[in-house]
């Protein structure tokens, strides 16, 4: 009998084939047997694997670049989107988004830029004498004799360590970190823009290439889910953006109605503690009154009153009508979002967060969802 006729393995007792499943489970034996294969192949794995995640380390920042502008490429999408319905041709549509972007970048770095530089000089300086200056306030005064001197013994740790030369050290360092971050920063800005320009410009080649690649069947549902992430992570960004600028807007002003001082500075700090979704505000909240302590406890409550009351403003009447069209995110998930999202690319990280939560949750009640309850 030929090779191609002959069956599989017998049993002795019954002389039948043996089935498929012991069958493999021979063939694992009788590679156990040859343990030098075995551990040589298993090293290659290892070192391949070891290869590729250093690969993935070196070019780490350049895929941060290519992912943060292809969020930004769909975050500007709805705004060409809505131009070309407008009968404007896409090119024109992308030049009038990214030009109305850099008189916006034009501004702030003429207007906004030179009175924050200067105000952090400021808020540097005056640290040292807000905390000697706190014992001749008026509610220091108020304060009984143990809260005094323990308040007194706190103020002077405080001193040392901000005249001590390892702290001035590490300052030095960080302004210097600070300069170089800033150098690179720009850099970095010209490559995410540039990358930006090509992926809006291409969107809808890129997405077709990608539908591409899913069976003909399923073509329609998966574009037609596509379509729902793109413009709910469209929606969110551009949500996020509008929510800190007015976040920014209404803290100057009130810096300036108050009378409080480094307006500038505190604006641009809430822009970007207010990028976090759901809690950024509440957290500029305590950042915002804990600076104004340092001038007045009654401008402090003042700010703190005002501030509290936009955010509640924020919460039920702007954020709904600006974040419509983005998929609503329970708000645990929304804090782990924003923690992982921050320690793994900082603020850029929690920016992204909560469009990648977004995406992530659409693809659960869509897909995941759906064939999990046809499994009866």
């Amino acid at each position: 009998m030929d090779d191609a006729e002959s069956p599989g393995p017998v049993s002795e007792a019954e002389g039948l084939p043996l089935p498929d499943r012991p069958r493999r489970f021979l063939d694992v034996l009788a590679a156990l047997d040859r343990p030098l294969a075995v551990g040589f192949i298993t090293t290659l794995g290892v070192l391949g694997a070891l290869v590729l995640g250093s690969a993935l380390g070196a070019i780490s920042t350049i895929l941060v670049y290519i992912v943060l502008a292809m969020f930004l490429a769909v975050g500007l999408d709805p705004i060409v989107r809505r131009l070309e319905r407008r009968r404007v041709r896409r090119d024109g549509a992308i030049a009038i988004v990214f030009g109305g972007f850099a008189l916006l970048f034009l501004g702030f770095l003429i207007w906004v830029l030179p009175p924050v530089i200067a105000q952090i000089a400021e808020f540097i300086d005056a640290i040292p004498e807000s905390i000697a200056g706190i014992p001749e306030t008026e509610w220091f005064a108020a304060l009984n004799t143990d809260s005094q001197v323990a308040l007194v013994a706190g103020l002077e740790r405080l001193g040392e360590w901000i005249s001590s030369p390892s702290t001035i050290a590490a300052l030095g360092g960080g302004v210097l970190a600070v300069g170089v971050a800033f150098v690179s920063g720009i850099t970095a800005s010209f490559i995410v823009v540039a990358l930006t320009l090509y992926f809006l410009a291409s969107l809808s080649s890129i997405k077709g290439a990608f539908y591409a690649l899913a069976p003909a069947r399923s073509r329609p549902r998966l574009e037609s889910l596509t379509e729902r992430i793109t413009d709910s992570v469209g929606s969110a960004l551009i949500g996020s953006v509008i929510l800190a600028a007015l976040n920014a807007g209404v803290v100057f002003v009130l810096h300036l109605v108050i009378r409080l001082p480094f307006p500038a500075l505190m604006a641009v700090v809430a822009f970007v503690v207010t990028l976090i979704p759901l809690f950024g505000s509440v957290i500029f909240l305590v950042i915002g009154t804990g600076v104004a302590l340092f001038t007045s406890p009654l401008q402090a409550l003042i700010f703190a009153i005002a501030y509290l009351i936009y955010i509640q403003l924020e919460s039920y009447v702007v954020s709904p009508r600006v974040m419509n069209r983005a998929v609503a995110i329970p708000a645990a998930l929304v804090l782990i979002g924003a923690l992982v999202g921050g320690a793994l690319m900082g603020v850029i990280g929690v920016l992204v967060a909560l469009p990648v939560m977004a995406s992530i949750l659409l693809i659960i009640r869509e897909v995941v969802v759906p064939r999990q309850d046809l499994k009866v």
